[in-house]
């Protein structure tokens, strides 16, 4: 793990790399004890990939690691799909297929970004100016038949989330 400067601070980066996608599960996996521990509510999380990076791969398993019991969908043309994890709602944001960030208003977006909801978004650069900020990054690179997974802590909360994973 190494320390990043953002704002002054220093905050929490680090990388794993998956060689299968057991490995990515093990990944997720971490990430929710991690959640878990320290608490789910507030936490946004933006996943940035090329397209067959495995966001949503790796969202299926942290959603599951975290309690879901159930198939995790990709939200591709539903923009958003809903997990109920305690008392904490968990939303699976894909923005893709997202024509206008302006759709995002229509749907409430601003709603979805509380103490008791956890957020995941996959591509979120399309929502721009729309979304919360990040706590965490976590930045998917395809290298040959590996996954390089780039974990970025953009808040306090992270970076104790983060620290707990390395």
């Amino acid at each position: 793990m190494t320390k990043i400067k953002i704002a002054g601070e220093a905050y929490a980066a680090f990388i794993h790399v998956a060689n299968c996608e057991d490995d990515t599960k093990k990944i997720a996996s971490q990430l929710a004890k991690a959640l878990l521990k320290n608490g789910l509510g507030g936490i946004t999380v933006y996943l940035n990939g090329d397209l067959g990076a495995g966001k949503t791969t790796f969202t299926r398993h942290l959603v599951q690691s975290l309690g879901h019991v159930g198939s995790v969908k990709s939200p591709t043309y539903t923009l958003v799909e809903p997990y109920e994890i305690g008392d904490i709602n968990v939303f699976h944001f894909d923005l893709y297929r997202l024509a206008d960030p302006e759709e995002l208003e229509f749907m409430g977006i601003r709603d979805y970004f509380n103490d008791n909801s956890m957020c995941l978004i996959e591509w979120p650069e399309r929502g721009w100016g729309l979304l919360a900020h990040a706590d965490i990054e976590l930045n998917i690179q395809i290298e040959g038949n590996q996954r390089k997974f780039e974990f970025v802590a953009k808040s306090m909360i992270a970076d104790k989330l983060l620290s707990a994973m390395a």
